[in-house]
């Protein structure tokens, strides 16, 4: 079986050919093999070589190729040729695991090095011309649509539990019909080993697996089997994210992780910042997910147009967007959606007015320095924002001069 690299463009372009020439003997392994084969977009090309790290250095500095040693020790280097990045790695196995990390030994031997890959699928390799080498039955259980470890699943389980949220985001992606049996049944029985995991790998994988198409059954066998739990220790929305899930599919709406997780949680500022601290999420990521988790910041289907502007100015138009979704998928299921639409074109075109007037203005009109000027344009721009913004800065100088010396 062959790729047919007429129609690969990442195979025959420049870059890719001087890479191979000056590595030698080199191909092409995991991710894009697999995608290739199913005609997916490819995204990241992984080279594999059967030399020692050492020697890829010196291949690639005799060639004048620039690199990065970003993992060395595990035998993988970036080359960057045109601004694209290679992975190229060493063949190897492990000669220790410990259910996070491995300590590998290179080899020359292309079947050992992918007896220790996770899956069958992500173990095929393919020359510079396209032929496929496939080890395990790679090729067949892609088609097929079936997930299968590389020998047996608890083995690879144990050697990273990452692989347990691994095996549920590529059946999220590739898989069809029932999870392999075998798989599933090692995920659960290991389950109690995703406590020993960063928060920055899980958050990876979870994240990658709430972005798929639709992970809902995904999710939902991972939690009849006690997976999810370990993850996510909380009264969990599932009815809510798979709405969210169909509400997205219907209006071909970008797959959104973070509102998914959102969605899936409960409404409970909490459990959100719980969440973000687990996951080791950025600080925008913790804020957006707690912002969505407070419990009654929802938006009605049927607003009016006053209303809504004032809600935009107040929010922001993706705060608004995300919570109009949120509020869309908490809602009765086959409900009409044109409301809700309506909501998200309007968010799309809006452009936020400048209130017109500064601490300047209100000192001016002889509000004292220090907070109360703050007080007063406070009061001046919600009555601005009543009017619908109509009030100009004539009006709103009015106004400010009726509300100084108001009560607070």
């Amino acid at each position: 079986m062959k790729l047919d690299s007429a129609k690969q463009d990442w195979m025959t372009i420049p870059e890719t050919r001087r890479l191979l020439a000056a590595l030698g003997e080199g191909r092409f392994v995991g991710g894009v093999v697999r995608d290739a084969l199913l005609g997916f977009p490819v995204g990241d090309i992984d080279i594999a070589v059967p030399m020692p790290p050492e020697e890829t250095v010196e291949r690639l500095e005799k060639a004048q190729i620039k690199f990065v040693p970003t993992g060395l020790e595990h035998g993988t280097i970036t080359a960057i040729l045109g601004g694209q990045p290679y992975e190229v790695t060493s063949l190897r196995r492990d000669v220790k695991t410990d259910g996070r990390h491995a300590v590998v030994a290179f080899t020359g031997d292309w079947e050992e090095d992918s007896n220790r890959r996770d899956f069958t699928m992500n173990a095929l390799y393919a020359a510079p011309d396209g032929e496929i080498f496939d080890y395990h039955g790679g090729v067949e259980d892609l088609n097929a649509g079936r997930v299968r470890f590389v020998g047996q699943a608890a083995a690879r389980i144990r050697e990273d539990y990452l692989r347990i949220l691994r095996l549920f985001r590529f059946h999220a992606w590739y898989g069809k019909g029932e999870m392999d049996a075998d798989a599933l049944h090692a995920a659960a029985d290991a389950k109690a080993g995703l406590r020993r995991l960063s928060g920055e790998r899980i958050a990876k994988e979870l994240l990658r697996l709430l972005e798929c198409p639709n992970p809902v059954p995904a999710l939902r066998m991972m939690a009849a089997s006690g997976i999810l739990s370990e993850l996510l220790p909380y009264p969990l929305q599932l009815p809510r994210l798979e709405h969210l899930v169909w509400i997205g599919a219907e209006n071909r709406f970008t797959p959104d992780a973070l509102l998914r997780l959102a969605a899936l949680l409960p409404d409970n500022a909490g459990a959100a910042r719980d969440m973000g601290e687990r996951l080791k999420l950025s600080s925008a990521e913790r804020a957006r997910l707690e912002a969505l988790a407070v419990p009654g910041e929802k938006i009605p289907a049927q607003l009016s147009a006053p209303q809504v502007r004032k809600l935009l100015y107040r929010v922001g138009a993706s705060r608004f967007r995300d919570l109009v979704l949120l509020s869309w998928a908490a809602s009765p299921r086959g409900g009409p959606g044109i409301h809700w639409r309506m909501l998200l074109s309007i968010a799309d075109g809006w452009e936020r007015p400048r209130f017109p007037l500064t601490g300047h203005e209100a000192m001016a009109a002889g509000v004292a320095e220090g907070p109360e000027v703050g007080r007063v344009l406070g009061l001046v721009e919600a009555w601005w924002l009543d009017q619908d913004f109509a009030p100009d800065q004539v009006q709103l100088l009015e106004k400010l001069k009726s509300v100084i010396g108001q009560p607070s």
